[in-house]
C-alpha cells in the first residue's frame, strides 16, 4: 500500500476479512513524529471499544524489525468536512484513557525548546532565517491534558460511510489536545496530503465543531510557536531527502 512515508505497509485479503499487515522501518530517527510499534498497538488495544481504531489482530517482530496486524478500515483519506474531523479529535481528546505513553508538549517553552533541538539537526542557511522567526510571549502549560494522537494529517483519518477511522498510532502522547488540532490545521501538512491547505472558512467550521472554546483559545495563542515548529520539521525533511517538503515550508513560514 502506498501514502505513508516512513512504513512499509501490505493490504492483506480474505481470511473472514481484509487486514493490514505494517513492517515498522529503522529508520534514522525522525526529530517529530515518533514511531513506536509497542505505543501502536497499545492504543489501539485500549481504543478498540471507541470504533474509530483499527481492531489489532497480533504485533510482533522480525529480522527487519517489529511488525504490527490489523484489520482493514474502510474508506478513503480525509478530504472535505471538517467538522467532522472537529467532533473525532473532540470525541478522542475527552476520553478516560489509560495507556502508557509519553508525555508531549505542554506550553509555549516546551514548543520553542523541541523547535530548536529539530534546528540544532539542520545545517543549511535557511536554519539561521527560521531561527529568527522565534514567537514572542508566553503561554503557561495546560492542566487539561489528554492522550493525543499526535499525527492526525489527512492520510490518517479514513471516511467510510460507516465512519471515520483513526490510523497510524505510532506516535501517540499524553499531552495538550492543541496538538492534535494544529497538525489537522497545518498548512504544510494538508498541502502534503491533502493537496491544499484548508481555507479561513474550513478551520472556523473545524474549530466550531471541536466545541471546547477554552481549548480552541488556547490553541490560537499557542499557533505561531507550532507554526515554527513545523517549519524547522520542513526544512529537517528537505535537508533528508524529501525534496517536496520545500513548499510546506514556506507555507509554514508564511502562517508564522
Amino acid at each position: 500500500m502506498y501514502g505513508g512515508r516512513t512504513n512499509q505497509v501490505w493490504k492483506v485479503l480474505g481470511g473472514g476479512g481484509d487486514k493490514v499487515l505494517k513492517l515498522y522501518r529503522a529508520t534514522p530517527r525522525n526529530p517529530l513524529f515518533r514511531n513506536d510499534p509497542e505505543l501502536e498497538a497499545q492504543c489501539l488495544r485500549a481504543l478498540e471499544p471507541t470504533g474509530f481504531v483499527p481492531r489489532l489482530r497480533a504485533t510482533g517482530t522480525h529480522d527487519t524489525g517489529h511488525w504490527v496486524f490489523y484489520d482493514h478500515a474502510p474508506g478513503s483519506p480525509w478530504k472535505e468536512g471538517p467538522e467532522d474531523v472537529a467532533e473525532l479529535l473532540s470525541k478522542l481528546h475527552r476520553l478516560d484513557a489509560a495507556v502508557q505513553v509519553p508525555e508531549g508538549c505542554n506550553g509555549s517553552t516546551d514548543l520553542a525548546e523541541h523547535t530548536e533541538r529539530i534546528l540544532s539537526e539542520c545545517r543549511s542557511d535557511t536554519r539561521d532565517r527560521l531561527a529568527q522567526l522565534c514567537p514572542a510571549g508566553h503561554v503557561a502549560p495546560t492542566a487539561r491534558t489528554c492522550l493525543i494522537h499526535g499525527d492526525t494529517v489527512a492520510g490518517n483519518i479514513l471516511v467510510a460511510r460507516s465512519g471515520m477511522t483513526l490510523i497510524d498510532w505510532q506516535c501517540p502522547a499524553w499531552g495538550d489536545p492543541c496538538e492534535d488540532i494544529a497538525m489537522f490545521l497545518s498548512p504544510a501538512m494538508q498541502r502534503l496530503y491533502r493537496g491544499s491547505p484548508l481555507n479561513r472558512t474550513e478551520e472556523e467550521q473545524f474549530l466550531t465543531a471541536y466545541d471546547h472554546p477554552e481549548t480552541v483559545a488556547r490553541f490560537t495563542e499557542l499557533r505561531p510557536w507550532y507554526a515554527w515548529r513545523m517549519a524547522a520539521y520542513c526544512l529537517w525533511r528537505i535537508e533528508n531527502g524529501a525534496a517536496d517538503y520545500a513548499e510546506s515550508l514556506e507555507l509554514e513560514v508564511a502562517a508564522l
